[in-house]
């Protein structure tokens, strides 16, 4: 079972071998966290996502870092659920993104991933309903990974995933 761990900060300065981004359908970069990791990978990052593209809801896929800094050597583009009241599979197809990520980072060979909290921004996935999700699948599923970072961009999403961290579970 690898060490999860929450921290806040900036995603893209994460000393971690992949960092996952919150894409959209067609991996060549959007708003909020995905934005920020285009911008710091440059642009061959959108090329190596749209020659991807599409990844559908729940799915994930790697590209190279590009112009990340190393140790980052990939980046895992997962799209996540748009909030639609809750009934509509959410929960499901963002506990995917999780499960999906992982199998990626096993099939690159990465020991540490840093995810963000994914769907939670434009998508308008309910933050705490979401942090519970991500600590709840990233505990239950099986990989090689080791060291897992919780990265959160703001004081409310960092306790809102470290008291997720902290349940029993």
């Amino acid at each position: 079972m690898p060490e999860i761990e929450v921290v806040q900060g900036d995603i893209t300065q994460e000393n971690v071998d992949a960092i996952v981004t919150a894409a959209n359908e067609s991996l060549m970069g959007g708003g909020g966290v995905d934005g920020a990791i285009h911008r710091a990978a440059g642009p061959r990052l959108a090329q190596a996502g749209a020659a991807l593209a599409p990844c559908l809801p729940g799915d994930a896929v790697a590209t190279p870092a590009f112009d990340l800094h190393p140790p980052v050597r990939h980046v895992i583009h997962t799209v996540g659920p748009i909030w639609a009241g809750g009934g509509d599979g959410e929960a499901e197809t963002l506990a995917s993104c999780y499960r999906r990520s992982l199998a990626v980072a096993d099939g690159i060979g990465a020991n540490s991933v840093a995810f963000p909290a994914i769907s939670t921004g434009v998508y308008g996935y309910p933050p705490e309903q979401a942090a519970t999700i991500a600590v709840t699948t990233l505990r239950a599923t099986p990989t090689a990974v080791e060291r897992i970072r919780l990265v959160a961009f703001d004081d409310a999403t960092y306790t809102l995933l470290r008291t997720a961290l902290a349940a029993p579970g």
